[in-house]
């Protein structure tokens, strides 16, 4: 069986020697990942979700010596994709109704995307911090303490999102159909 390095390893060869393959691996593990964060935050936006996530690893490139390993490097780095997510929106603060947004009309050309449509309708019906919880736990399949770690936020908060924002996604689907009696 092959020997593979852990991140922590990666992390502390790209701050120590500038090591681009290390970092390669780094991206390699976390790239996907980290897209599939960002399209549930830009409602599926996926040239916007790249932009993001290669703006996440440039600053994580340029930013690793800072790493500590007090929490792991992946918390590590979506902290630094949910701040890019919050800078990203603090420089866009007007925002399209959610029926004119590009990305939907879009979508909703294609006939296979009626329940992605509907799930990006229903994300986008969330406040922002409910949004963030309920992608990162339910699609990045995050703990309540990881999220904790990426936001910023108490614990309790998170679950308070979380629960509300669950609430919203259940009622929205709800009464579009999705209910738990279809099969």
């Amino acid at each position: 069986m092959k020997w593979q390095p852990t991140d922590t390893e990666l992390a502390a060869r790209v701050a120590l020697l500038a090591d681009r393959r290390a970092f390669g691996l780094l991206v390699g593990r976390y790239q996907s990942r980290l897209r599939r964060f960002f399209l549930g935050q830009t409602l599926g936006d996926e040239q916007l979700s790249d932009d993001l996530a290669q703006e996440t690893f440039i600053k994580a490139w340029l930013g690793l010596a800072g790493f500590r390993g007090l929490a792991s490097f992946s918390t590590w780095l979506y902290r630094i994709a949910y701040r890019v997510l919050l800078d990203h929106a603090r420089s866009r603060r007007p925002t399209l109704d959610i029926d004119s947004a590009p990305v939907l009309q879009r979508a909703a050309d294609s006939a296979e995307a009626g329940l992605g449509i509907d799930v990006y309708r229903a994300l986008a019906l969330l406040r922002p911090e409910e949004r963030t919880c309920i992608t990162l736990q339910l699609i990045d399949g995050q703990s309540l303490d990881k999220i904790a770690q990426i936001t910023g936020l108490p614990v309790n908060t998170v679950k308070s999102h979380l629960h509300r924002g669950k609430e919203r996604l259940a009622d929205y689907l709800r009464k579009n159909g999705y209910d738990k009696q279809r099969r």
